[in-house]
């Protein structure tokens, strides 16, 4: 280690070191790896001293760094790893030394992982800990006996190279462990930057691997990304005061201006690249690993079959200028890369069709040699993007591989834009690119459902394209996406329905649950939006595959059976029929027409509750089907508050409403010519513990309506009995106008953090301004409650433009209340 004058002080006393190095943690001047560097310099300065004021004669004995400080990068609130290395000839001497030692460390309150072990000793424990053995790779000499420090070094590499057949395997699954517990780094909005997949753990272990001589990662950009992991844990260490390295949301603003970036979402970006590199390379690596021990493993059966001779690669052709070996897509001999601007598509469509991981070699190669395609592409290349995209899962991969040598972005250079670009909502799985890519791996299973699978594949890629330019990513993403077809080579036509589904990849989902599909007004935009039976069949596909790309929360049976019913309706329309300009309300089933009369007849509310649990679809398997809670139907004479007296009392049994609808229901004519009831029809399901009984929740509904029960004191005591749990601040509720949405009624859309009693807030609230519920579209998504209610005046007629703003503008102010 470098030592400048700076780093030294005459005062080998916890207070000298402790201002020095407060200095160099607040001085700004240096940052980075020069900061880390003069920490541990400052740091080896101090204990040398002490070390020396303590054993001026240290014959048989040495302080060593280990892990993280042996290699020199100390973190403001790193752990000191010291290991004192003795010869054993006087125990109660190094026990005296070891105090002080150790107590000046604690008296600064430094953490300190600390060990008092001869070399036997120490061979010994790491040879049963792993995490010993793995510290003691980076052993760095401090003060003492050098020959003890050089010799115990010398031993420990010896051991981890000749036990690395043993060891390997233990460290792979160690790592994998760990990246189960913490999972990935690039994908989570507050990532682990040490245990995480693709964290500094991760880089240790590749240098673990490196030291055993039996595989190497493949270091292009990867000292850069562990600077970049380390440089923001040195900032996040500095802005909390803690040592930590848990990136939380609360914090990555004030980490961002430490390390001079523009804002959170750079910092993540940055973190996430990193993240990425390490990730790609740890996959090579440990493949290379395996493939090493397989080949020694096979190696004496081998030589005894061939007589002793080499044996020669089995080389399988896969494509022109591709072939499998050893479980690998790599280049053929008579490859020429420089001549063959298609080769890279070419080999990465034919290594996902295999299902084999793309050659890093391979990779580098191509991106070093091949020529940029023409523009327009030609057709071959457009065909095998095509089959690399309709591969399914084994495209995740070989896209890492190519986007690993800056391939992907050379081929869609739009891409850049999305690389690594963090989604703020918890919804979403992946970052922006990822998704893309699960998309496609998701629209892989429909292409047998569509006319122009190509089409969808590339849609699926394209459809969030626009996310990383500012305004409405789908307005962006269209026109980029015009752009990128022609430069595929898609011909004029082809290039404006790609534009369209990517302009409306989120108009079917939203219409279906937030709409009203009996209103004709709904369904008619969605034709004249759509334009073709073939474009809404490719827009259908889409919509599940990218639903299903983002998360468990973003998809169900329901919500696709909604989807399906517009489609359905769309379709009708689009093939020339026209609905009347009244909507058509859906037929009541026999049971609900049933609770109607019965409702009607008594006076008061009917309802029934059964649990279903809905499967999917006869080709998924059954651990796919997505129980939706309890169905709820509700009969109840129309009459103003029985929105909120219903939404009261599902909230006061603690059951929570995933999916409510409302509409009023005519009786027929041999019942009441006159009479209407409220249908609700809504799906339910127990925050926790088993299902109140039916008959409790209608006398609850029965006194709720006639005013006995009073449910916004009983919300309020059982509110103000539970402490409330500290966790990131939801943003504020919007309530809007949607314009032009139907002809029959105003259309209102909330969007709020879901929470016990936020319905019951809704319709208090619309009851207080004095409009009637038409009908009502509610559904959760994740923590978010996205409702739209039709609302109408006392007269049937809808909201003048002025009343409807007003009511949008009470209503936001009472749930933000």
């Amino acid at each position: 280690m470098t030592r400048t004058d700076d780093h030294k002080t005459d005062d080998t006393g916890p207070s000298g070191y402790a201002a020095a190095r407060l200095h160099l943690l607040t001085e700004g001047a240096r940052s980075g790896p020069p900061r880390r560097t003069a920490l541990a310099g400052l740091t080896d300065d101090w204990l040398t001293g002490l070390f020396t004021a303590a054993a001026p004669i240290a014959k048989g004995i040495s302080l060593v760094a280990v892990g993280g400080y042996g290699r020199g990068e100390l973190s403001p609130r790193s752990d000191l790893d010291l290991l004192l290395l003795h010869d054993g000839s006087d125990p109660a001497a190094v026990a005296a030394l070891a105090d002080r030692l150790w107590y000046p460390v604690w008296d600064l309150g430094i953490s300190l992982d600390h060990s008092v072990r001869t070399p036997a000793e120490a061979r010994k424990t790491a040879g049963e800990d792993l995490k010993v053995q793995l510290g003691l790779l980076d052993a760095r000499h401090l003060a003492g006996d050098l020959g003890l420090t050089a010799g115990l070094r010398t031993a420990i590499l010896a051991d981890w190279r000749n036990q690395a057949p043993r060891r390997l395997p233990e460290l792979q699954e160690l790592c994998a462990e760990r990246a189960e517990r913490h999972g990935e780094l690039r994908f989570l909005l507050e990532p682990d930057l040490k245990e995480a997949r693709g964290g500094l753990r991760d880089a240790t272990a590749l240098r673990a691997v490196a030291a055993s001589w039996l595989a190497d990662a493949p270091r292009e950009g990867l000292d850069d990304a562990r600077r970049r992991l380390l440089d923001a844990r040195d900032a996040l260490h500095l802005v909390t005061g803690r040592a930590t390295d848990r990136l939380a949301l609360q914090e990555q603003d004030q980490v961002a201006a430490e390390l001079g970036l523009l804002d959170a979402d750079t910092l993540l970006r940055q973190v996430y690249e990193a993240a990425r590199v390490i990730s790609y390379a740890g996959d090579v690596t440990w493949r290379e690993v395996n493939r090493v021990l397989r080949a020694r493993a096979v190696r004496p059966r081998l030589r005894a079959m061939l007589g002793g001779g080499k044996p020669v690669a089995e080389r399988s052709p896969l494509a022109e200028g591709v072939v499998e070996q050893d479980g690998e897509a790599v280049l053929a001999r008579t490859a020429r890369p420089e001549r063959d601007p298609v080769l890279p598509l070419r080999a990465a469509a034919a290594a996902a069709q295999a299902a084999l991981p793309l050659s890093p070699h391979a990779v580098r190669r191509m991106a070093a040699t091949t020529r940029p395609l023409p523009t327009p592409w030609p057709a071959e290349a457009r065909e095998q993007l095509i089959t690399l995209l309709g591969s399914g899962r084994p495209t995740v991969d070989v896209w890492e591989a190519l986007e690993a040598e800056g391939l992907i972005s050379r081929l869609l250079p739009d891409w850049e834009r999305v690389r690594c670009r963090p989604q703020r909502n918890a919804v979403h799985l992946w970052t922006v690119d990822r998704h893309l890519i699960e998309t496609a791996v998701r629209a892989s299973a429909l292409t047998r459902r569509v006319s122009r699978p190509d089409l969808l594949l590339v849609a699926a890629l394209l459809h969030d394209i626009g996310k990383g330019w500012p305004g409405d990513h789908s307005v962006a993403g269209e026109i980029i996406a015009k752009d990128v077809a022609a430069r595929l080579g898609f011909d004029r036509a082809d290039v404006g329905v790609l534009a369209t589904l990517v302009r409306h990849h989120l108009l079917l989902v939203e219409t279906a649950t937030r709409r009203d599909l009996d209103d004709p007004a709904t369904v008619r935009a969605v034709a004249d939006a759509v334009g073709s039976e073939s474009t809404l069949e490719l827009l259908h596909a889409l919509t599940e595959a990218d639903a299903l790309a983002t998360g468990p929360a973003a998809w169900s049976t329901w919500r696709g059976s909604l989807v399906t019913d517009l489609v359905r309706r769309v379709l009708a329309v689009l093939a020339g029929e026209h609905p009347g300009t009244e909507p058509e309300p859906a037929a009541p089933t026999a049971e609900q027409e049933r609770l109607a009369i019965e409702a009607h007849r008594t006076g008061g509310p009917v309802l029934a509750l059964r649990a279903q649990a809905e499967p999917g679809p006869p080709e998924e398997s059954a651990e796919t089907g997505e129980p939706l809670g309890v169905e709820l139907v509700i009969a109840v004479p129309d009459q103003p508050g029985v929105l909120p007296a219903l939404a009261g009392v599902l909230a006061l049994h603690r059951l929570t409403v995933r999916t409510g609808g409302l509409r009023t229901l005519r009786l027929p004519d041999d019942v009441d010519d006159d009479g209407s009831v409220l249908l609700l029809d809504w799906r339910v399901a127990a925050e926790y513990g088993s299902l109140p009984q039916s008959s409790r929740l209608r006398a609850d509904l029965v006194r709720a309506l006639d005013g006995s029960l009073d449910i916004t004191s009983r919300l309020a005591e059982r509110d103000a009995a539970y402490p409330r749990r500290r966790g990131r601040a939801a943003p504020p509720p919007r309530v809007t106008v949607a314009p032009a949405a139907s002809r029959h009624a105003t259309v209102i859309e909330v969007r709020a953090q879901d929470a016990p009693g936020l319905l019951f807030r809704i319709g208090t609230a619309l009851e207080k301004a004095a409009v009637r519920v038409r009908s009502m579209h509610a559904s959760t998504l994740g923590a978010n409650a996205v409702d739209a209610f039709y609302v109408t005046s006392g007269t049937g007629t809808p909201l003048p433009p002025e009343d409807a703003t007003a009511t949008a503008r009470l209503l936001e102010e009472a749930l933000r209340a």
